[in-house]
């Protein structure tokens, strides 16, 4: 039956479809809809009420979606995260909030809870790979078992939810992301993050700054590791051509515990760049040292660096008169001027190198100079640090340095600009190689 006026009337077909039209033409709209329903009980009366209700009417909701939602979905779109629409709304719905915040287009697939109760696990699977599909009046094992579908497929799957069903697939899925404000305690306790402003948008903020700290520690182990090779070849050559060791264990230390800890450590803290989220994820067993970090920080930006240090080494040695074989005295203070070129070019080259290691593909001049202010703290820390070490006389008792002439400076800087040019051309060949 159903109220008309001050009495119940009978509820029949064309009032019936009626109602299931208005119901229709509000769910349309993005609008969550209940009926309410009334029955005097009877004094004494046992048992369950909830029967031969008169249908009073229909009364909508909105929960319109934060405006920030859209832009955050176009955002998953270009970093290769897929977002698909599991609820327990009406199929109407939840098609009418997909297509206003920008999920789905004019007509996704609709898959109800009851459907899905028909569906093997293959079917399943192959309904997963269409372009847009959505999940409407599913329960709690019916959504974790979606999450399970997508685990065989390979997806790393995160999950959100709030209420007591979405506890099973909160748990099932690799992350579970339960909302602070409106999740139930259940959901909290399954879920692996506990989202504390429930705004989606805050996930995919934390996915871009998750990629960047990726990205900084690769940014930061370039860095750290280019300097090993310089290093090393001074040893190697000292060893093999039995020349003077043109770099002394100290002045390693000074490289690897003084010069380098700043630029390196504002490598770490460099902002999330936009590119971040224009690229797929990356692999889930992909390592943090990859193939391609270490042939480039070993076998060609170490390598360089390693050539400018041992040609200002030389350079020093030649231009002061020696011959190869005359050996040198520790304290010869052309031997200190030659090691002392060494380290500074070493520095001078990694100053070269903090810039070329913010991306290992763009070109520099793609990213302002003065975007990390800390790269330019810690360059002028750096060049201070070699300052004192090579011009005071504390600096030159500790580091067996002594005071080298702008003749010298002028010749480390077109090594640097090499190593510079090489790097960017490097890098223009890996963008058309990718493109291409």
């Amino acid at each position: 039956r159903v109220q008309e006026g001050t009495r119940a009337a009978a509820l029949t077909d064309p009032k019936r479809q009626e109602y299931v039209r208005a119901q229709n033409e509000m769910a349309e709209q993005g609008l969550r809809v209940i009926a309410f329903g009334q029955r005097a009980l009877q004094t004494g009366e046992s048992g369950v009420p909830e029967h031969d209700l008169v249908l009073i009417g229909l009364v909508a909701l909105e929960d319109p979606p934060r405006p920030e939602v859209p832009a955050a979905l176009a955002k998953c779109r270009e970093a290769g995260i897929r977002v698909v629409m599991v609820t327990g709304d009406h199929p109407q719905t939840a098609r009418a909030i997909g297509r206003e915040i920008g999920l789905y287009g004019a007509d996704p697939a609709v898959v109800t809870g009851a459907a899905l109760r028909r569906l093997n696990d293959t079917q399943l699977q192959l309904a997963l790979d269409l372009p847009e599909i959505l999940f409407a009046r599913v329960a709690a094992d019916q959504k974790m078992r979606i999450v399970e579908a997508l685990k065989r497929k390979g997806h790393v799957v995160a999950v959100t939810g709030d209420g007591v069903n979405d506890a099973p697939a909160l748990r099932s899925a690799h992350i579970g992301i339960a909302m602070g404000v409106a999740g139930t305690d259940v959901a909290k306790e399954a879920a692996d993050v506990v989202l504390l402003d429930d705004n989606f948008a805050t996930i995919v903020s934390a996915i871009e700054e998750g990629r960047s700290v990726f990205e900084n520690l690769r940014k930061f182990l370039t860095y750290i590791l280019t300097s090993n090779i310089p290093e090393l070849v001074p040893y190697l050559a000292f060893v093999l051509f039995r020349i003077p060791l043109p770099l002394t264990v100290v002045q390693i230390l000074a490289v690897d515990l003084g010069t380098d800890i700043l630029p390196a450590l504002a490598l770490g803290a460099e902002r999330p760049d936009a590119e971040a989220m224009r690229r797929p994820p990356r692999p889930r067993d992909e390592p943090l040292l990859t193939r391609a970090l270490l042939i480039r920080a070993y076998l060609f930006l170490g390598p360089l660096e390693a050539a400018a240090a041992m040609s200002a080494f030389f350079a020093v040695l030649f231009g002061g008169g020696w011959s190869y074989g005359v050996p040198l005295a520790g304290d010869d203070p052309l031997y200190l001027r030659a090691t002392t070129a060494c380290l500074s070019a070493i520095v001078v080259m990694q100053v070269v190198n903090v810039f070329l290691c913010r991306d290992p593909r763009r070109s520099v001049f793609t990213r302002r100079i003065a975007g990390n202010r800390l790269i330019l703290a810690g360059i002028a820390l750096e060049l201070a640090l070699l300052g004192a070490i090579v011009y005071t006389p504390v600096g030159q008792a500790l580091f067996g340095t002594a005071p080298l002439g702008g003749d010298t400076w002028i010749m480390l800087l077109p090594l640097a600009a090499a190593m510079f040019v090489l790097e960017e051309l490097r890098k223009l060949i890996v963008r058309r190689a990718t493109r291409s």
